[in-house]
């Protein structure tokens, strides 16, 4: 079954080193063109909320949409925990890895990783 790509604009958006990353990323574990980038939250962490962050198929509930070429997948029901995120790739001597800026966190834990609406 073909998924439809939105023509919307997504609700978070992913900086230039992040994109880059994820498509290092693909590139690297030749992630299959069926799977796009799954962003989204699930119940859990010290403060209430943590992001999702992997690469998987569309389900039936998502959104998926056309990120400056990176298939994005999103349940609907999440993104009103993530509208105008900003998603961003830290690489240096203090920290490595994806870091979530999201203005809809009321609160969020000391490693960034979970967060409270």
């Amino acid at each position: 079954m073909a998924t439809a790509v939105s023509t919307k604009t997504a609700p978070i958006t992913l900086t230039p080193g992040a994109l880059v990353e994820v498509r290092n990323i693909i590139e690297d574990k030749k992630v299959p063109t069926e799977y796009g980038l799954r962003i989204g939250v699930q119940g859990g962490g010290c403060s209430g909320m943590s992001y999702l962050l992997g690469f998987d198929k569309p389900k039936d509930n998502d959104e998926v949409y056309d990120l400056d070429g990176l298939k994005l997948i999103m349940d609907k029901k999440h993104a009103m925990y993530v509208l105008g995120m900003e998603v961003d790739f830290q690489d240096g001597l203090n920290a490595r890895g994806f870091v979530f800026n999201n203005p809809q966190a009321k609160s969020t834990c000391g490693c960034g990783s979970s967060f409270s609406a």
